[in-house]
C-alpha cells in the first residue's frame, strides 16, 4: 500500500494548535472520490519537513463536514434576494428549479457545487436528496438515476457523500403531493424503502435516509422510514420545526409538536439528526437531548429565510450533539456557519462566549462526520480517514494573531477563501487554492446553473 507523508506547519489537534506535525498516510482506493487512505501515524515536534514530505503551510484541521445540503438550491443564490417574500414564496422559486433537473443536468450542477465545497475545505457532504423522479412523477428507467447522479458528482469533485435519500410523500399532513412535488414522492413509505434499498454504498459514498418533515410523511408511515434506517444502522435526518407554521399545523392535525410526533413513532435516537430544530418547546428539547438525537444548525440559511435562531446551547446541554450545514447554499462556508452559530446566540442572549473555537471546530468536523455515519473521520489521529484541509494564516483576514490562536483565527476571522489545500483519502483535491479535478469551478457553476434555471 503506498505511503505518503505530509508536513503540517501548524495542526489543530482538537484541543490546541501544534506546530510541526508529520502525518504519514496509507493510501488505497481510486483517485477520484473513492480513496480510503488513512492516517497511519502522527508525529509532533517535527520542526522541519522530512525529506520528500508534502508541505502544507498554514493551519491544518480535519476535513469539514457539511451535514446538510440541497445541491440544486445553489441555483437560487441571489435569484431569491430580489424583493422580499417569505419562506413559502422562496419555496416556489425552488420548485421551479427542481422542475428543470434531469440526471445529466443534476450531475453537472452537483459536480460544480461539490467542487465549490472542496474549495471551502469540505471533505464530506450530507445530501438531503428528494428529487427522485421525472417531472410528473414517473420513475426513470433506473429509479435511482437522480441519486446515482449525485453519488457520481461527488466522486467527480473528489469528496465523500452520505446520500440521505428522502421520503417526501405528501403536501402537508396527508394532503396529496402538489404538481411540483410529484417528482419527490414514491407514493408510500414502503415504495420509498423498496427503491432506496437498491442504492449501494461505495468507497466514497454511504447511503442514509431522511424524512423530509412531519408534514411531508404521514404519521403512520414515519415508522417505516425509521425501521429502514435502524435495520441498516444508517443515519436518519429530518427537517424539524424550521417554521412555526409547521408546528401549528402539526398541533392541529395530531395534538402534539413535531418532535413529540417523531418520538411517538420511533424516529428519535443517536443515529438521527434533526435539521434546524428552531422552534422547540422545553419538552421537545428534553426529548431530543434525552435520546441523543443530533441537531444540525444551518445559520446562513436560517437567517436568509428569516427562520429564527434555534436553542443550540440548550440542545447541546440537554445531550444533543451539534453539527453544521450550508443547506440552501446562500453561501458555502462552514467556517462562517460555525462563527454564525456563536454570533447569532450572542445577539439573541446579549452575552458572549457560548462555545469556544475548539467546540465550534468540533461541530464542523468530528461531530458533523459522525452525523453522516463516519465516526472514523473528523480527527487528526492515527486510524482516522486521511481527510484534512489547510487554512492560510497569512491572508488579509488571518494575518496578525499568533499561530497558537489558529483555532480562534479560523473560526472568527477566516473564510472559505482562505482554504489553501483540501486532502481526501490522502490525495490532494485542492492544491494551492485550485481544484485538481474541476479546472474551472466558476465556469462549471455558471454553465450548470444556466441549464437548470430555464
Amino acid at each position: 500500500m503506498p505511503v505518503k507523508t505530509y508536513w503540517l506547519e501548524h495542526a489543530w489537534l482538537g484541543t490546541h494548535v501544534e506546530p510541526g506535525v508529520a502525518l504519514t498516510v496509507s493510501i488505497s482506493g481510486s483517485a477520484a472520490g473513492g480513496a480510503d487512505g488513512r492516517i497511519a501515524a502522527l508525529r509532533t515536534g517535527v520542526e522541519t519537513p522530512p525529506p520528500g514530505a508534502e508541505v502544507l503551510r498554514g493551519l491544518t484541521v480535519p476535513g469539514l463536514a457539511n451535514a446538510h445540503s440541497h445541491a440544486f438550491h445553489r441555483a437560487l443564490r441571489s435569484l431569491v434576494q430580489v424583493g422580499s417574500g417569505t419562506f413559502w414564496t422562496w419555496r416556489e422559486f425552488m420548485y421551479q428549479v427542481a422542475q428543470n433537473l434531469t440526471p445529466d443536468t443534476y450531475f453537472a450542477l452537483a459536480r460544480a457545487v461539490y467542487a465549490e465545497m472542496a474549495l471551502a475545505g469540505i471533505t464530506n457532504v450530507g445530501e438531503f436528496h428528494y428529487v427522485h423522479h421525472a417531472p410528473g412523477g414517473a420513475p426513470y428507467g433506473d429509479p435511482n438515476a437522480m441519486g446515482e447522479a449525485l453519488i457520481e458528482a461527488a466522486a467527480a469533485a473528489g469528496i465523500r457523500i452520505t446520500l440521505l435519500d428522502t421520503a417526501y410523500l405528501s403536501s402537508g399532513f396527508g394532503g396529496a403531493p402538489g404538481h411540483h412535488q410529484l417528482r419527490f414522492s414514491d407514493g408510500t413509505a414502503e415504495a420509498w424503502a423498496e427503491r432506496v434499498s437498491a442504492l449501494k454504498p461505495r468507497g466514497h459514498a454511504l447511503i442514509g435516509a431522511a424524512i423530509h418533515s412531519v408534514r411531508a410523511v404521514p404519521a403512520d408511515q414515519l415508522g417505516t422510514v425509521a425501521r429502514w434506517a435502524q435495520e441498516r444502522r444508517a443515519p436518519l435526518h429530518v427537517h424539524l420545526s424550521e417554521q412555526t407554521a409547521e408546528n401549528e399545523a402539526c398541533q392541529a392535525a395530531h395534538g402534539r409538536t413535531p418532535t413529540q410526533l417523531l418520538a411517538d413513532h420511533g424516529v428519535l435516537g443517536p443515529r438521527t439528526t434533526g435539521v434546524h430544530n428552531t422552534h422547540l418547546t422545553d419538552g421537545d428539547i428534553a426529548l431530543l437531548g434525552g435520546t441523543t438525537t443530533g441537531t444540525c444548525m444551518c445559520p446562513t440559511t436560517e437567517r436568509d429565510l428569516a427562520d429564527g435562531i434555534g436553542p443550540a446551547p440548550r440542545l447541546q446541554h440537554a445531550g444533543s450533539p451539534l453539527s453544521l450545514g450550508s443547506d440552501s447554499h446562500a453561501v458555502i462556508d462552514l467556517l462562517e456557519e460555525a462563527r454564525a452559530m456563536e454570533l447569532n446566540e450572542r445577539l439573541r442572549s446579549r452575552t458572549r462566549g457560548h462555545w469556544t473555537a475548539n467546540a465550534l471546530l468540533t461541530a464542523a468536523t468530528e461531530d458533523g462526520h459522525a452525523a453522516l455515519g463516519l465516526p472514523d473521520a473528523g480527527r487528526l489521529e492515527a486510524g482516522a480517514l486521511a481527510d484534512f484541509t489547510t487554512i492560510a494564516l497569512d491572508s488579509v483576514r488571518t494575518a496578525g494573531p499568533p499561530a497558537r490562536l489558529g483555532a480562534e483565527t479560523a473560526v472568527f476571522a477566516a473564510t472559505a477563501s482562505d482554504v489553501r489545500h483540501t486532502v481526501v483519502g490522502g490525495r490532494h483535491v485542492v492544491r494551492d487554492g485550485a481544484h485538481t479535478l474541476v479546472p474551472d469551478v466558476p465556469s462549471a457553476l455558471s454553465e450548470s446553473i444556466a441549464a437548470v434555471r430555464g
